[in-house]
């Protein structure tokens, strides 16, 4: 509590990186980087598969980059690589395993309220992303199955009859990732798959063509239950059908309690912010996933960091 940082950033993901980095070019020196996980980008280390591929230009969305930090496609692993050098090659303070509970304004500054202790910081910049509190279903799932519904690829094996539940990019990629190994099935409460990028609809339908997934379209899920050990799926036509494992890959939701918790105003699922990304809060910014509809883009949160280092540094 005795040391106020100039600028105290939650979520070590590519918007906080980017705020850190393009701050300290513009010449702050005292800057903490917060991050709940054990390393920063945990994101896509969780939720992308082994060698995805990473677009500047998400979904297609052409964004020009406006700041210092010269972003390409990639990979997974290149991705994770350019991060790592950006913190390497910075005088950064990062805190990894720490998570934030409440920001509270007190005076010219915020306390940042983690476990055991407070973290003061002059500005504060929240860039924690949606898919840190991914979407689950609204239908129950019965504790004894839930060693077997899963929200990524951790604890998927081989050999097992698994079912990917989602429509977007990472339901397609997980059920592709698993056909090699697993039969699988995707299940998607619309027609077509029209919310994927180009490349993931060319898997799925060349996947679906030659039997390696099969999908079940147009397909709402009433519930589960346990079926002999088996996850049994109640389709909402009355079918039924066991599965080893299911998959699912809905997308995130803003975390809504944190931002009413720390004062930060919301209106249709995201956190109200000016053209400068700051808050109803004077001082307390928001940038990255949360900010958008959906989330995702990369490049776009590397603009955010640089829009708000250039604003602090402004004032």
């Amino acid at each position: 509590m005795g040391h106020t940082y100039q600028l105290a950033i939650i979520g070590a993901g590519p918007a906080g990186i980017a705020t850190a980095v393009e701050s300290y070019v513009l010449g702050m020196r005292d800057i903490v980087l917060l991050e709940k996980d054990e390393n920063h980008n945990a994101t896509i280390r969780k939720f992308y598969k082994d060698s995805k591929r990473v677009d500047k230009d998400w979904k297609g969305q052409k964004v020009e980059l406006d700041g210092t930090i010269y972003f390409v496609d990639g990979t997974k692993e290149s991705t994770l690589d350019f991060f790592d050098r950006l913190l390497d090659n910075e005088v950064l303070e990062l805190r990894t395993h720490t998570e934030v509970q409440k920001i509270v304004k007190d005076g010219d500054a915020f306390n940042v309220q983690i476990a055991g202790g407070t973290v003061r910081a002059k500005y504060v910049v929240v860039t924690i992303g949606r898919m840190g509190k991914p979407n689950k279903p609204d239908y129950k799932i019965p504790p004894s199955i839930r060693d077997q519904v899963h929200y990524t690829l951790d604890g998927c094996g081989a050999g097992e009859k698994i079912m990917v539940v989602g429509g977007g990019d990472s339901a397609i990629e997980y059920a592709v990732e698993l056909a090699g190994k697993n039969e699988v099935a995707i299940c998607y409460r619309r027609g077509t798959f029209r919310r994927a990028n180009p490349t993931n609809q060319a898997d799925i339908a060349q996947a679906m063509a030659n039997g390696s997934v099969r999908a079940l379209l147009n397909t709402e899920i009433a519930g589960l239950e346990n079926e002999s050990g088996k996850v049994n799926v109640l389709f909402a036509d009355g079918s039924s059908e066991p599965f080893d494992r299911i998959v699912y890959a809905i997308g995130g939701t803003t975390p809504s309690g944190f931002l009413a918790g720390s004062g930060i105003r919301e209106e249709d699922g995201k956190p109200v912010h000016d053209d400068n990304y700051e808050t109803n809060i004077p001082g307390l910014f928001v940038a990255g996933d949360i900010t958008q509809e959906s989330g995702g883009s990369i490049a776009l949160g590397l603009n955010h960091g640089f829009a708000i280092a250039r604003y602090i540094q402004s004032l």
